[in-house]
């Protein structure tokens, strides 16, 4: 076969993305090498996903080991690595029960599939009202992208599933003014990813966790990104003053590997009983092994406590950095999901800021159109995030000129 360059993706692949004009050969930790030769530093991590770098050693190890065990098994058996997973990730949250699939976007349609047939089996037909939120991101299968408040990822795909009703984010006021005895779910990102870095207000929590009480409609966290150590605690919601009944997780939990998970109560997950729902690779050997060595690491209290401080020294060095090139107006997030808005003058110019980062050697991602989004790898280096802060600082000095 000829060697493949960048240009192959163009006549090879579905025009769905436009990647950087490189190829990737390989990547290890926090760096990745193109076909060129050339490296570069990583405060991308997969959009969040390796919570450990890229090839970590202790991950490979797993895989070399479960690989020549089991690789794959239909969910007519029970397996020993599945069933672990299940056992060591349970005891680290407030749920009782899980359900494994094979991405974050499977997980949200799973939930909301699952809050529906509760409140159908409780309620009866007419109490179907998903409430979900402007600028929110819950993944690219239709029933997902449509409860997900961003019409330019659902729109021009024919009629949408009805009764999903969205409003502003944060917004405590409008949703009393929303939600009824119709309403099934309510779901939302502790943090918003794609909307822009905009973590929820806890009084806003705390309204929205008493009225779904009082009018029985399960609360749902999508910590697809927020989950998994990404924000300093094992999950985000430990750092908010409620606990939702229903959380889904993904991203870091196969740390390169593709994993989802629907976390619950045994009340709830009852509703999905035989023959209601399945998944043909959910809970796949392979992927569940790694999870279990990502579980054991993420969830040591130093580990989390040097996310929780490198978070503060990243969002500390991003707010100098504002004030030396007057190009950020604001910094926010939690842990190692964090957002820099731009400026004014800099806002239509963030994609040029991520190409020319790009070019000097950096790769970073954006949250909407108007945001710098770092989510590197949890065990990044203070020295590494320095580095990465000096070549983004050329990068807006050159654009300022």
């Amino acid at each position: 076969m000829k060697q493949l360059t960048r240009k192959d993706f163009d006549h090879l692949m579905f025009p769905t993305y436009v990647p950087m004009d490189m190829l990737i050969k390989k990547a290890h930790g926090c760096y990745v090498w193109d076909t060129e030769g050339k490296r570069y530093l990583d405060f991308t991590a997969g959009i969040a996903v390796l919570c450990l770098g890229h090839t970590p050693d202790g991950v490979l190890k797993i895989i070399k080991k479960q690989s020549a065990k089991l690789l794959h098994c239909s969910n007519i058996f029970a397996n020993e690595s599945t069933l672990g997973l299940a056992a060591k990730l349970l005891p680290h949250t407030a749920f009782e029960r899980v359900f494994f699939v094979n991405s974050g976007t499977e997980a949200n349609e799973a939930a909301l599939k699952l809050a529906r047939r509760t409140a159908f089996d409780d309620y009866g037909a007419q109490k179907d009202e998903i409430i979900a939120f402007s600028h929110s991101f819950h993944g690219r299968t239709f029933f997902s992208v449509c409860v997900a408040g961003q019409d330019q990822y659902s729109d021009g795909f024919g009629p949408k599933p009805g009764a999903i009703t969205h409003i502003p984010f944060n917004d405590l006021e409008t949703f009393k003014k929303t939600i009824s005895d119709k309403t099934c779910a309510v779901i939302l990102e502790p943090v918003q990813g794609e909307g822009g870095i905009i973590p929820a207000d806890p009084e806003f929590l705390k309204g929205v966790r008493k009225l779904c009480d009082e009018h029985h409609a399960l609360l749902i966290f999508d910590e697809v990104q927020t989950g998994i150590g990404r924000c300093g605690t094992f999950f985000c919601y430990e750092q908010t003053p409620v606990v939702p009944d229903i959380l889904t997780a993904a991203k870091g939990l196969g740390s390169g590997l593709p994993i989802g998970a629907v976390l619950t109560s045994e009340k709830i997950a009852a509703h999905f009983s035989p023959g209601t729902h399945g998944s043909t690779f959910g809970g796949n050997p392979l992927a569940c092994a790694v999870g279990q060595y990502v579980v054991d690491t993420l969830t040591k209290p130093a580990f989390l406590q040097d996310v929780r401080d490198k978070g503060e020294f990243l969002r500390a060095e991003l707010k100098k950095l504002a004030q030396e090139t007057r190009s950020i107006t604001e910094v926010r997030g939690r842990g190692l999901l964090i957002g820099a808005e731009l400026d004014d003058a800099y806002k239509a110019k963030a994609s040029e800021i991520q190409k020319l980062c790009f070019k000097h050697g950096l790769l970073i991602l954006l949250a909407g159109h108007d945001v710098l989004r770092f989510a590197p790898a949890l065990n990044i280096s203070k020295d590494q995030l320095l580095q990465g802060l000096v070549i983004l600082k050329q990068v807006l000095n050159e654009i300022k000129q």
